[in-house]
């Protein structure tokens, strides 16, 4: 069953020209052009996940988003906006936004958060698997070892949190800022270029696996890309 998007903008031909592109993508999308009627569709309908434009008219993003989470609370949301000042990001964020985009914007970007963030719900419904088999890896996250091929490996902590990561998102978009927070507990430029030291360290452990391969997407996250 597709997954159902509601999507709340009204700039009638960008909502018109976003809505087919994720409907091409295999998403059931229902577009509002008002918050209104956009909190009239949530209450009637149900939805996964939510895409809603700050600067609407009759009621605001931020206002709707308030009204949808009393509704339910665990909805995923995400902003868009042509504003980029702080105190609206912080604001999203507050409301319990699961991310803030400012337009112009990437489209294929949006399509990956999205995946990512509905990944990020059934991975944590799942967040007790602590074995995986992949490719021609084998990888023991309670013992913290990495099977390739032939060969073992014991891995550190971090390298162990991330893995785990990348393979719960296997395939799928894995944000920079869901490691940063879940793994770091905090981003800034240190902890981010420490990430990237790790990632670095996973990728030449996994290199000895043809079919596996993480790539960068966007400088926003990374992909566990399965070949075979």
């Amino acid at each position: 069953m597709s997954n159902r998007i509601l999507l709340v903008e009204d700039d009638q031909s960008f909502g018109a020209v976003l809505k087919d592109y994720l409907s091409i993508n295999n998403f059931e999308v229902t577009l509002a052009t008002d918050g209104e009627q956009g909190l009239k569709e949530f209450t009637e309908n149900e939805f996964d996940i939510c895409i809603f434009d700050v600067m609407m008219p009759k009621k605001d993003g931020f206002s709707l988003a308030e009204d949808v989470k009393r509704i339910d609370k665990n909805i995923p949301i995400i902003f868009l906006t042509a504003r980029n000042m702080r105190e609206d990001i912080l604001k999203g964020y507050q409301l319990g936004a699961d991310d803030y985009i400012t337009k112009p914007f990437d489209t294929e970007l949006l399509l990956y958060k999205i995946k990512a963030i509905l990944q990020r719900s059934a991975t944590t419904e799942n967040d007790e698997q602590e074995q995986f088999k992949i490719s021609n890896i084998f990888f023991d996250s309670m013992l913290r070892q990495l099977r390739v091929n032939d060969n073992e490996y014991k891995l550190s902590p971090k390298e162990n949190e991330l893995l785990k990561l990348l393979c719960q998102h296997r395939n799928d978009f894995m944000p920079r800022d869901l490691a940063l927070r879940k793994i770091w507990k905090k981003e800034n430029y240190f902890t981010a270029r420490s990430m990237d030291v790790y990632i670095a360290k996973l990728r030449k452990l996994l290199k000895e696996d043809d079919g596996l391969e993480i790539i960068n997407v966007h400088g926003e996250g990374f992909r566990l890309l399965v070949k075979n």
